[in-house]
């Protein structure tokens, strides 16, 4: 297929064919052996963990492995939350010559089984007792696995005391067995249709991309005393990525699995850069307005909001910021940015966003904050990032260039293809599946984008979930989706209409700002969800968000109907990933009566929801 636009830059670093991932952690300790490479929760602070440290930890628990009788290229199951034994574990096995398989920590029992089964993994291991029972409860279906270790009964020690009888050079023998083109991990798709896929991620997609997205974003991870705290699960490649990228670069990580100490811990370990995905943003901005609103400061916080995006929008289009602009730019960086910097540790200047879009308003104002978000672009099958907003290349709501090393171009359609030093060598054992996903080397990602002249992408939507109204009108929900969920009381949202007259809206609540919201606004903030979703009050509060998302787009796109759920969409719940995208397909299924009852009440007016 002719492709429309391509953007492709070379790689800066030299490939090297036989370097693999343990070669980072190695030059890393030879470079700066007491260079703080980690810190972990001790007391109310922190402790440091020096590179030559690790690397210590990491050969001790490889031995271990060894000693449990792993081999080379065996595969090795990881059920965890996101702590810096996440990492340790990594390395350990990249250093006995194993490949991991991470599972996500909320997986349920059947996801287990199938990414075990499918793997072909001959040992796993759990953190919590918790991890271990869904283990236990699907070890009948997987007859590989020799080996199930918990962490919470103390399997790291006993790996480590397993281990002292294997030499150094065994270690160092099994670390350099691997090259470039072996397998270091296989990744399953967290999958919004179907069942997971496992992509085979070599170690020198890890190596390649990591030295070369050094040098790209070398303001973020090579400047003395980079930091950053990581709080999404390391299971998933986008985090995965950046830990071993803070190796190679000598970042020091911290790590808090727990969203809900996330202030408390930016506030004592004092990141200079975040990694998050868009709803982290949002609620920090949203708790921040509903704190505000609740000490009666809700009109300064909106009009400090309202500022902060202006004069960023300015700078950015090159245009001057008027006086009065620049006088209210000053009084509310005073009153309000850096109350909010300070809760942020006071030390943020980047945060690098991806796995789902960040609308324009909240990039803009969290760059009044001083912190530029730099939303970046990428799959598990492209090893997180294929284009990144880069510290001095950068334009709010786009996902940035193209990275070194990488080429993007677009198909007739506007379908993304991707191929270069990121791109993942085949899923596994699914060669059908594969074929599918190639045209030559290029990997169809399945988005749909665009670019400007200076060769930016912007993401205009799934080809999948492309909306075709009725009327032949398509749609892509992800635009009035994202200011929808930009609302404080909106947990969700899903926009449907595929086949039907108009568009319509499922929306639900967001269960931890509901009661700040609610309080705020002369209710009770105890309202359950079910008393909250047939709110007058709430229902009006929707409709707000609803016409601020209706503005963006054509009568014929817009969304004429909506009903608020009186459920909660969650992981657990099925209905969201782990990085928490919707699983659209399940929705669609599971609330298919809710839609249809969307339909069946003739729509008389625009705006005014029925029902």
């Amino acid at each position: 297929m002719s492709a429309a636009v391509q953007f492709e830059v070379p790689a800066i670093v030299p490939a090297d064919p036989n370097a693999n991932i343990t070669d980072l952690l190695v030059e890393r300790v030879k470079a700066t052996p007491s260079l703080a490479l980690f810190s972990v929760p001790e007391g109310d602070g922190w402790r440091d963990i020096t590179a030559a440290a690790f690397q210590r930890d990491v050969i001790a628990l490889a031995k271990g492995f060894v000693a449990a009788g792993i081999e080379p290229g065996d595969k090795v199951a990881f059920i965890a939350r996101t702590t810096y034994e996440w990492t340790l574990v990594d390395f350990a096995l990249f250093f006995a010559g194993a490949v991991m398989v991470p599972v996500y920590e909320t997986s349920s029992a059947a996801q287990i089984s199938w990414i075990l089964s499918d793997s072909g993994a001959i040992a796993v291991l759990s953190e919590t007792a918790e991890h271990a029972a869904r283990v236990d409860e699907i070890r009948a279906e997987v007859p590989l696995i020799r080996d199930a270790w918990t962490m919470a009964s103390g399997a790291l020690d006993t790996l480590r005391a397993g281990g002292t009888d294997v030499s150094d050079d065994e270690i160092e023998r099994r670390r350099n067995l691997a090259v470039g083109s072996d397998i270091a991990t296989l990744i399953y798709t967290s999958g919004s249709t179907g069942r997971p896929k496992g992509c085979v991620l070599t170690h020198s997609n890890f190596v390649e991309l990591s030295r070369n997205s050094a040098k790209s974003l070398e303001e973020v991870v090579n400047t003395p005393g980079a930091s950053t705290l990581l709080f999404i699960t390391t299971a998933h490649v986008f985090a995965r990525f950046i830990s071993i990228l803070d190796i190679h670069a000598g970042v020091k990580t911290g790590h808090q699995p727990d969203t809900k100490q996330l202030l408390p811990a930016l506030g004592s370990f004092q990141p200079t850069f975040l990694l998050a995905v868009p709803r982290v943003f949002e609620k920090v901005y949203n708790s921040a307005e509903q704190k505000a609103e609740a000490g009666g400061k809700g009109k300064i916080f909106r009009a400090a909001a309202h500022t902060a995006i202006q004069h960023s929008t300015l700078l950015q289009e090159g245009k001057k910021v008027p006086l009065g602009t620049r006088i209210k730019f000053a009084l509310f960086d005073k009153l309000v940015y850096s109350k909010l910097r300070a809760a942020m540790g006071g030390r943020v200047t980047y945060a690098v966003s991806g796995s789902a879009p960040l609308g324009p308003r909240l990039g803009h104002f969290f760059h009044s904050l001083g912190v530029t978000i730099l939303e970046g672009y990428g799959l598990t099958e492209t090893t997180a990032p294929a284009t990144v907003n880069l510290a001095k290349k950068s334009k709010i709501g786009t996902v940035g260039p193209v990275l070194p090393g990488v080429g993007v171009r677009l198909a007739e359609d506007g379908e993304i293809e991707v191929r270069g030093i990121n791109v993942f060598k085949e899923y596994w054992r699914n060669p059908e599946a594969t074929a599918a996903a190639f045209d030559g080397d290029w990997f169809l990602t399945g988005d749909l984008g665009s670019f400007d002249a200076e060769g930016f992408l912007t993401i205009t939507g799934r080809k999948k979930e492309i909306i075709v109204t009725a009327g032949g009108k398509n749609v892509a929900p992800a635009a009035l989706e994202d200011p929808i969920r930009a609302n404080p009381i909106v947990g969700q949202v899903v926009v449907v209409g595929d086949q039907k007259p108009f568009i319509s809206a499922l929306v639900t609540l967001d269960p931890e700002m509901l009661p700040a919201w609610l309080a705020n606004n002369g209710l009770p903030g105890d309202m359950s969800l079910a008393d909250a979703a047939k709110n007058p009050k709430v229902r009006e509060e929707v409709q707000r968000a609803v016409d601020i998302a209706n503005k963006r787009v054509s009568r014929a796109e817009s969304i004429r109907k909506f009903t608020i759920l009186d459920t909660e969409w969650t992981e657990a719940s099925g209905h969201l990933t782990p990085k928490m995208s919707i699983k659209r397909n399940v929705i669609l299924s599971d609330f298919a009566k809710d839609i249809e009852d969307l339909y069946t009440v003739p729509v008389t007016t625009t705006n005014v929801p029925l029902g």
